[in-house]
């Protein structure tokens, strides 16, 4: 089985390159389920008038969105929906309700909040970068790359616009324009790991595991590297036969469980299918995939 083929068809390539870089495995540590939102998520509407007497709603203050963001992940979309209701032109309700939903796996959804803030602010870079993620997240990187350039445009001194058009444009198979726009991103944040480890994955699903672990051991070098970055590194080692050490790596960082999830399904990648063809021989759990990789809204 070749390394090309079974990183195509095992791993994902990159992810949406914000506070997360790629992430490759079937299996991660997840968010708690989500309690129902209670009333508490939405600001106070009705006030010490007569009862029965109509109120409109008004929006949060600064102390009551701070408290929200301590929410899970379902209230929060409670409570941003509500505000981005109450005044449409209001650019952090509407980031971050796209940001929450994309936390929920309702990309397209993100993708319609974050539209409608440009609707609003044509020019706001921030919605633009947003734009750009919900619509990677959904596996639509075609339509990423027109904001993520008006992005870059807008604010050309900000790495994040152009690490994210490189994963757009990856995503599209233009892979020489999304190599370049990496190096442009790398240009301005240098060593940047979340960067260096969106190349390495290309490189990886190019058929040139060697290169990929060169950048992944710069990137988990750098003391920004997060946990992803780490998995990305096992990932590649293993498939390259280097098991013992991707077996440190993920026993490590990962509990038990998911750890001995994670390397039976490196396992199956790596024992010689008898009788198989190499296309065949990829079965196990599925993947994560470009639609199920979500990444932090905070960082890029």
């Amino acid at each position: 089985m070749s390394f090309r083929l079974a990183l195509t068809a095992s791993a994902a390539v990159l992810a949406l390159a914000a506070a997360e870089p790629a992430a490759a495995w079937p299996f991660q540590k997840k968010e708690a389920a989500p309690a129902a939102a209670s009333a508490s998520a939405t600001p106070t509407t009705q006030s010490a008038a007569k009862p029965g007497a109509a109120v409109a709603p008004r929006k949060a203050n600064a102390a009551e969105r701070a408290q929200a963001d301590r929410l899970d992940t379902l209230a929060r979309a409670v409570f941003w929906a509500h505000e981005a209701d109450v005044d449409p032109s209001d650019i952090e309700a509407g980031l971050k309700l796209s940001q929450t939903l994309r936390a929920l796996g309702r990309n397209d959804e993100a993708a319609d909040a974050a539209a409608k803030v440009l609707v609003m602010h044509p020019a706001n870079a921030e919605a633009l970068l947003e734009l750009g993620r919900d619509h990677i997240a959904r596996g639509q990187g075609f339509y990423a790359v027109d904001p993520l350039q008006r992005a870059a445009a807008a604010a050309p001194r900000d790495w994040r616009a152009q690490s994210l058009l490189g994963v757009a444009l990856e995503q599209v198979s233009r892979h020489d324009e999304a190599r370049q726009a990496w190096t442009k991103a790398l240009s301005l944040s240098p060593d940047n790991p979340t960067v260096l480890s969106n190349m390495a994955m290309a490189y990886a699903s190019a058929g040139d595991p060697a290169q990929a672990e060169t950048l992944l051991r710069k990137a988990v070098a750098q003391p920004t590297a997060t946990l992803q970055t780490r998995e990305n590194l096992a990932l590649v080692l293993g498939l390259q036969g280097k098991a013992a050490e991707a077996e440190r790596i993920i026993r490590q960082d990962l509990p038990p469980e998911l750890a001995e999830q994670n390397l039976a399904w490196l396992r199956a990648r790596m024992a010689p299918a008898a009788n198989v063809t190499p296309a065949a021989a990829v079965t196990p759990t599925a993947p994560r995939t470009w639609s199920s990789v979500q990444g932090n809204s905070g960082g890029q």
